[in-house]
């Protein structure tokens, strides 16, 4: 697939994935979603990716869905009457899911307002930076509308009910730093020092026991839905499938050799 929405880039184990529609504040068209699919069907795939960037083009991260697009974008949903959840199924949520189970870090740069969709885009990543003019926006009872792309999955549990409730029904903005302080996101850092600090925390990732780091993030996602016997079960499993990797026999190496370890994701 040639990409038109999208800007894919691979270099030192990292894969950046850039949303570049900034002439339409990186809203989310059918094909925007498709390409982003297959992009991180690559990312999953191909097998050289040891960690994700994502990012977008502009003074947008991304403004939720593309509500201008119509033709080609209503010719992909059944006919009938309305079903505003149709494209949910068919994009929106196969995207979400594949970001959850990428079995590499995944970090988002926030480089501007992440509304709608683009919230729950950008609060799937592990490690989420956001630039300090940026913020995070819960539109949808402004159209009538409910909160999707799991916002009413992620929201409680980074923030608490109480103010999940109150950013989705009043659907106030949310600044980075508000966000930082709540806890939904990891920090708000100035506007020119995001790519070049989103980059190294993910390249610091690439270089480091990728299975280790994969398990850590599906470990997090499994153990958020079980009690606690389940989640000693989780991590003991987990433990047993790391402890049988090269980087584990790397790492406990480079511990007793005092020495840096270099780790090469297997």
């Amino acid at each position: 697939m040639s990409y038109e929405h999208i800007v894919y880039e691979e270099a030192d184990g990292l894969v950046t994935i850039t949303i570049n529609r900034p002439e339409k504040l990186n809203a989310l068209a059918a094909q925007t979603l498709e390409e982003l699919i297959h992009a991180v069907d690559r990312v999953r795939d191909e097998g050289s990716a040891r960690a994700l960037l994502l990012t977008a083009q502009g003074r947008a991260f991304c403004s939720g869905a593309d509500l201008t697009a119509s033709g080609s974008e209503e010719a992909r949903l059944p006919a009938g009457p309305p079903d505003a959840g149709a494209m949910l199924e068919t994009l929106y949520n196969p995207l979400l899911e594949r970001l959850r189970r990428l079995p590499v870090p995944l970090v988002v740069a926030v480089n501007g307002v992440a509304a709608g969709g683009g919230c729950g885009y950008a609060l799937a990543g592990d490690i989420v930076i956001a630039a300090r003019s940026a913020y995070f926006l819960q539109p949808f009872a402004n159209i009538g509308l409910v909160p999707d792309v799991g916002s009413t999955w992620i929201l409680p549990r980074l923030i608490g009910r109480a103010r999940a409730n109150a950013m989705m029904l009043l659907g106030e903005r949310i600044s980075a730093e508000q966000a930082a302080e709540w806890g939904m996101i990891y920090k708000a850092v100035e506007d020119d020092a995001l790519m070049e600090e989103a980059r190294a925390v993910a390249l610091r990732l690439a270089a480091g026991p990728t299975r280790s780091y994969g398990l850590i993030r599906q470990g997090i996602a499994d153990c958020l839905e079980v009690g606690l016997t389940d989640a000693l079960a989780l991590e003991r499993r987990n433990q047993r499938i790391a402890g049988r990797t090269a980087d584990h026999r790397e790492g406990v190496a480079a511990f007793r050799e005092k020495r840096k370890p270099v780790f090469t994701g297997q």
